[in-house]
């Protein structure tokens, strides 16, 4: 996860440091070459006389100034930037590539996200993050001297940055469950295809490692085989799996569910529900039923990481629609860019809980904001 963004964020940081330095050094030169070269000036007297002479020996201090500047630029050899075919140069590269004054004003800031806006969103980067990202390098890089080391400057924005997007959630799922005395009940929702079934399953293993008793619900009556996938999960890790018939009312599998957990002091329901788009307003008012009469102490949307701003937007019309409580993304480990990871949190408000990060039962590692932005960076 990440490997694309970190390379080029390594790379990108390095070049800008270099390019920043050799500035420096260019200015350094300028001003030294000037000061040998710049004769004194006198007061002359006699009137108009003395003027002009003074006028034509400023315009010759002018005039060398501006040759030896020029001399030293021409001399001057850029930064190679070598890129590979087909390879798109992320937002930090272009910044190494572009910027390479030691003080850089608002306009010219802005001229250069205006060209890195798109590269930014092709990474699956959010808006609103980007925005939060350009208020933040702007305070670090707008009309301020690049002194010292630039590495260390870049690396240390992108991290405030990265700390105030991501949300990080001290909600400790175990011990909350481990606290309630009555079954703690947790309805899963998002749309079709985005791993959801096989996430319950990985989060039913959870569960049960850590000595906690579970049901899993299949209110998902509406997709073909749906109910089977979930049995295959439910027998594999030997639970129970509550179910109706194909076409069945889904609050009343539900419903069905938690009355069976409290039955056998079971710990926790797992409460499947119907992949649907926000756009099919029967399966969203089926979904809101499911909630008005199991009462869920948990709603939890189910994500796929590569989908990327699509991800963003769907956590959104869900949260209209039930108000979710918290986020799993799954197949965040083939996520290279990562854009879904950093921006559904920040957009949507909710936390992340927990990331899938393949196909094994075990493969749910739980979110953190250290470990995200040490992959980044």
């Amino acid at each position: 996860m990440f490997g694309f963004l970190k390379n080029k964020l390594r790379d990108a940081i390095s070049k800008f440091s270099k390019k920043a330095e050799e500035e420096a050094k260019v200015e350094q030169t300028i001003e030294k070459e000037v000061k040998e070269e710049k004769p004194e000036v006198k007061q002359e007297t006699g009137g108009f006389l003395g003027l002009f002479k003074k006028k034509k020996v400023e315009e010759e201090i002018v005039e060398k100034e501006e040759k030896i500047e020029k001399e030293i630029h021409k001399e001057k050899k850029p930064v190679e930037t070598e890129e590979k075919p087909g390879e798109k140069k992320g937002f930090f590269k272009k910044l190494t590539e572009k910027l390479t004054t030691k003080t850089i004003d608002e306009e010219k800031f802005n001229e250069l996200f205006e060209d890195l806006e798109i590269v930014l969103m092709e990474n699956n980067v959010a808006i609103e993050v980007i925005d939060k990202i350009k208020e933040d390098l702007k305070i670090d890089l707008v009309n301020v001297p690049l002194k010292g080391n630039i590495e260390d400057l870049i690396r240390s924005s992108l991290k405030e940055s990265l700390e105030e997007i991501l949300n990080e959630s001290n909600f400790d799922l175990i011990s909350t469950i481990k606290n309630k005395k009555e079954p703690y009940i947790i309805v899963f929702v998002g749309i079709n295809g985005s791993g959801k079934t096989t996430t319950i399953a990985k989060l039913a293993n959870l569960l049960i490692k850590n000595d906690l008793k579970c049901c899993l619900v299949a209110a998902d009556t509406f997709r073909a085989a749906s109910i089977q996938q979930l049995e295959e999960h439910a027998n594999n890790l030997k639970v129970k799996l509550i179910k109706h018939d194909y076409g069945a009312d889904p609050a009343a599998v539900a419903f069905d569910g938690v009355k069976y957990a409290k039955s056998h002091n079971l710990d926790v329901v797992l409460i499947d529900t119907a992949g649907r788009q926000h756009s099919n307003k029967n399966l969203m008012e089926e979904m809101k039923k499911i909630i008005k009469v199991v009462k869920p102490d948990l709603k939890v949307f189910i994500g796929e990481s590569i989908t990327g701003n699509d991800c963003v937007e769907q956590v959104k019309e869900f949260d209209n629609a039930i108000s979710i409580d918290s986020i799993i993304l799954a197949k965040a480990d083939v996520d290279e860019k990562g854009g879904a990871a950093i921006s559904v949190s920040y957009v949507s408000g909710k936390p992340i809980l927990y990331l899938g990060v393949g196909q094994k039962y075990d493969d749910l590692d739980k979110f953190s904001k250290e470990k995200i932005i040490k992959n980044i960076l």
